[in-house]
């Protein structure tokens, strides 16, 4: 019989790990620990939020463990000899313009983005045709546990977008978004909704790509319209209002987007309050009575950031002038967190709790 393997303090194989792959673990005060095999490498480091260096042993075994990390996603990668490489042991996350690795460090005592014995929706990978781009180009759409139960029944939309670096499949991937739909829907805190998740970069034919990640201020630029806001208006609500069953006023429509998203949102929003009522920031900035052309269409204005993170520090002001002004708005600091996934799933829950009621 075997000796039985002793692993560092109470750590388990962390949730985001390949099927079967015992490192990396998490411990219950929320380090991370990483072994990497690599004999014949002069230097191997991990590039988790800051570069740590990894320990050799006179077998090949490299090996780390971090501070206390904040609960919630992060992405990572290996620096062995000084190339940047994915961990075999993790699975895979689009993030940083490129497939990346990933640890998620649980959070003790919550449990709005963990699987449960409730409802489930799904999410459906939708391919549709772009007439702005001339391009095929595919969204993902969250649809609530019971869509399929009634064929008659009519859906309002939310439109969330993701950040720089990443894409369509980030909210459904390191956002979680169908498990804290499903969860606020059977505790009986959200109305049942569509979330559409659209790849946030577009370009005309004619025009010349950039092969580094969009510049989020670039999305906040007065005047014309950006590709994408055409591609949104143009060819994703229609495509979304003619082949799911939605109600298809301005009343039943919102958006929101993180980071580079609340920039693609700020933009759309405000540009086309006849088409969305409900405007969601996370991360991404904030808005200025100025700034909505026709405050009476505006149902809701919706602010957050991490407490970490230096915007926080302007969203009291900005709710306080949209208050005068009259508009519905609200906020929501994220506790301990900085720019990162804990505070974007945060604040998706805290949103989608406002959305749509009368």
């Amino acid at each position: 019989m075997g000796q039985s393997v002793q692993f560092p303090d109470n750590s388990k194989p962390a949730s985001s790990n390949v099927r079967g792959a015992l490192y990396p673990r998490v411990t219950p005060d929320f380090r991370a620990v990483f072994q990497v095999k690599a004999p014949d490498a002069q230097k191997v480091q991990i590039k988790l939020g800051t570069t740590w260096d990894m320990v050799k042993d006179d077998k090949g075994m490299w090996s780390l463990t971090t501070d206390p990390l904040v609960p919630g996603f992060h992405y990572y990668f290996l620096i062995i000899d000084g190339v940047q490489v994915s961990d075999p042991a993790s699975e895979s996350f689009f993030g940083w313009q490129r497939m990346s690795s990933g640890i998620e460090i649980p959070e003790t005592g919550v449990d709005f983005y963990t699987l449960k014995n409730v409802p489930h929706g799904d999410v459906r990978s939708k391919w549709y045709y772009s007439k702005v781009t001339e391009s095929w180009r595919r969204c993902y759409v969250y649809c609530p546990p019971d869509y399929n139960n009634n064929l008659k029944k009519k859906y309002p939309v939310l439109y969330l977008q993701h950040g720089s670096g990443e894409d369509e499949r980030s909210w459904s991937v390191q956002g979680k978004v169908d498990i804290i739909m499903d969860n606020l829907l059977a505790e009986g805190k959200a109305l049942p909704m569509l979330i559409v998740m659209d790849q946030g970069y577009a370009s005309k034919p004619e025009a010349v790509v950039s092969t580094s990640p969009s510049n989020p201020g670039a999305n906040r630029q007065q005047g014309g319209p950006s590709t994408f806001e055409e591609v949104v208006i143009k060819d994703l609500i229609p495509f979304i209002d003619g082949n799911f069953r939605t109600f298809t006023n301005r009343e039943n429509r919102a958006m929101a987007g993180l980071s580079m998203g609340g920039g693609q949102t700020f933009q759309i929003t405000t540009r086309n309050l006849d088409k969305f009522a409900y405007i969601g920031l996370f991360s991404g900035g904030t808005i200025a009575p100025a700034e909505l052309t026709d405050k009476s269409k505006v149902k809701l204005v919706f602010m957050s950031y991490g407490s970490r993170e230096a915007g926080s520090a302007n969203v009291k002001a900005a709710a306080d002038a949209l208050q005068q002004a009259g508009i519905k708005n609200a906020t929501y600091i994220s506790p301990l967190t900085a720019h990162e996934w804990q505070s974007w799933r945060r604040s998706l829950r805290e949103y989608a709790q406002l959305l749509f009621k009368k």
